[in-house]
């Protein structure tokens, strides 16, 4: 395995790319691209969550993924430093694929809660004129192929996570809050997108994903959608792995299985998405 922390060259970042990169082998096929998921952890903009980091990296690669996990800047870097973060993240797969086994049209983003607004960002706004004039890149370079979404922040609305808007933008500027409300930036491009969500959730309220759905919906864009029933926000894998000790609420039988239906979803992609 190809374990390593990449340093990304994005200005005033001190964001990194730790790597968990499959190996091919001679006597089994030596030539074999896997899809790569991106995972983007949570932490409402005020830190990166190691539970859903590492751990969740690593039970993308048993599916038979490379993976790796970014490390992005919060607050009180403002947006749109972590977007960028991701951007760069996204483009330095796409040029590494051949030397890392990927498969550079499996790209797919894997975020949670602020994570998962992270990469919804990228996910509805990757082909806008704004992210490709500061970043000097073509969009198709930095356009991820899929997202995963667990109990995302995505309305800054009535269901909003106020604290994960409040560390990305500040306070004084509702007029990027409201554009930064990402139900409402969804279109025909944005891109095919795995979501899950819990019924109990408090924290981030189930609506979040619910209200994403249904834009997707109304665009024509592909989804597949799970709710449920029983778990508090932030279920990472949902099970003994990630379940914080003392806090038997993160260990949730019917939910651990989404990293098998989202790996599945991944592996039922079209190509050349």
């Amino acid at each position: 395995m190809i374990n390593e922390k990449v340093s990304l060259s994005v200005a005033g970042s001190s964001a990194t790319l730790s790597t968990f990169f499959l190996e091919n082998w001679e006597t089994i096929d030596p030539k074999r691209k896997r899809p790569v998921v991106l995972v983007v952890p949570g932490g409402g903009y005020h830190f990166c969550s190691e539970r859903e980091a590492e751990p969740i990296a690593l039970r993308m690669v048993a599916e038979g993924f490379q993976a790796c996990v970014l490390n992005y800047s919060v607050a009180p870097a403002r947006f749109p430093q972590s977007l960028l973060e991701l951007v760069s993240a996204v483009a330095y797969l796409r040029f590494h694929a051949e030397e890392f086994n990927i498969d550079p049209d499996r790209i797919i983003l894997c975020g949670f809660s602020a994570g998962g607004h992270l990469c919804a960002s990228l996910g509805t706004m990757w082909n806008e004129s704004w992210l490709v004039d500061k970043t000097g890149m073509p969009a198709n370079r930095f356009k991820p192929n899929g997202m995963i979404l667990g109990y995302p922040v995505i309305t800054s609305g009535e269901f909003a996570h106020r604290g994960s808007f409040d560390n990305l933008v500040g306070t004084d500027d509702p007029e990027l809050v409201e554009r930064l409300s990402l139900e409402k930036r969804v279109s025909a491009d944005t891109v095919p997108t795995f979501l899950w969500h819990t019924f109990e959730d408090q924290l981030v309220p189930v609506e979040n994903s619910l209200l994403f759905a249904a834009a997707l919906r109304r665009a024509g864009v592909h989804f597949e959608m799970h709710i449920f029933p029983y778990g508090p926000h932030g279920l990472a894998l949902a099970n003994d792995e990630t379940t914080t000790v003392g806090e038997d609420a993160y260990n949730q039988p019917l939910a651990e299985c989404w990293p098998h239906l989202a790996a599945e979803w991944v592996r039922a992609l079209p190509k050349q998405q």
